[in-house]
């Protein structure tokens, strides 16, 4: 196997495809051009025949590229481009942001559970709503999270806190004061769980994002962790502010 591959324990052929999808991307390929035969891709790979056919064919059927009989195979598309969603600073932005966005929230699993924290996050609450969730555009899954909330928070608006993104209804509760919001980004790979959620490769670059909100007494009344697909973040910064 190629090294080129060696860390990923997604399947060879969707890692060659992702490669191959990813210069069509990068017009390292522009629309009507020719790509290298099978042979040329299976030596430059470092893999077999059989995974460049497979992963050759995964781009057919995403109708990027077409195959001409006696001609070779050329691209025909280029992958359908998502929205982005920017990384904001400031809570209300956040807010402001999931409302304009309005993603769907599909359920995955509910319960109760206690977050893991770090000495500097705050304290406790003394018992802890799990939600676990994927968020999704008309398009496609956008990022899969896990969501502590205080037991106390959720029982004020249950269904909202079902039903819609956590923050935008956090802000909208009159009873709830934050004291402080802190939000770490990284950038990481996608685990098999991950993976399977967002629908990418196992080992794909994505956003890891952490939120831990706390009263102003210090109790974290939420803690957020989650994963966006790292084609959907953008950062946009002005340097002069």
């Amino acid at each position: 196997m190629s090294s080129y591959f060696k860390h990923s324990s997604s399947p060879l052929y969707a890692q060659v495809a992702d490669a191959l999808r990813e210069r069509i991307v990068k017009d390292f390929w522009p629309i009507g051009a020719q790509i290298p035969t099978l042979p040329e891709l299976a030596q430059e790979f470092g893999v077999a025949l059989v995974t460049v056919r497979l992963a050759v064919k995964l781009l057919r059927d995403e109708r990027l590229v077409v195959a001409e009989q006696g001609r070779g195979t050329f691209v025909r598309n280029k992958p359908q481009v998502h929205p982005k969603m920017r990384v904001e600073t400031s809570l209300s932005k956040l807010a402001d942001l999931y409302r304009e966005l309005a993603p769907r929230v599909l359920p995955i699993d509910e319960g109760f559970a206690t977050p893991r924290l770090e000495p500097d996050e705050g304290l406790l609450a003394p018992r802890y709503r799990f939600l676990r969730r994927v968020h999704a555009s008309e398009r496609q899954t956008t990022s899969v999270i896990s969501a502590y909330l205080d037991e106390r928070i959720f029982k004020l608006a249950p269904q909202r806190f079902r039903k819609e993104l956590i923050i935008p209804v956090l802000m909208d509760l009159k009873g709830v004061k934050i004291g402080s919001a802190h939000q770490v980004l990284t950038i990481g790979t996608a685990g098999a769980e991950a993976a399977t959620a967002l629908n990418i490769s196992v080992s794909a670059p994505v956003a890891e994002v952490r939120r831990v909100f706390c009263a102003p007494d210090g109790t974290v009344i939420y803690l957020g962790e989650l994963t966006y697909r790292g084609d959907f973040i953008r950062v946009d910064m002005n340097l002069l502010e």
